[in-house]
């Protein structure tokens, strides 16, 4: 363990090297937790782009297979389960 101190504004600096030794890097997302004992937990947060389809994107994606494969059958059912 390794002593660090409480800010005035209750910021606080973990040291580089823990930093290092969980896999967090300078500006990654994280998740902070506190647990019911006390003991305060950070975690890197997975963060992932997430697109909206419009009605003219999707006709793109079921215009680009063959009519009747088993490609546009797992595409269709895709797009009929995300609905």
């Amino acid at each position: 363990m390794e002593f660090v101190k409480l800010g005035k504004k209750g910021q606080l600096s973990i040291p580089r090297s823990l930093l290092r030794k969980v896999g967090i890097s300078t500006e990654t997302p994280v998740l902070i937790g506190a647990t019911d004992d006390g003991a305060i937990i950070i975690r890197p947060a997975a963060v992932y782009p997430v697109e909206v389809y419009s009605e003219e994107r999707v006709a793109e994606f079921v215009a680009a297979v063959a009519p009747g494969s088993e490609r546009e059958k797992r595409l269709r059912r895709a797009l009929c389960a995300a609905k």
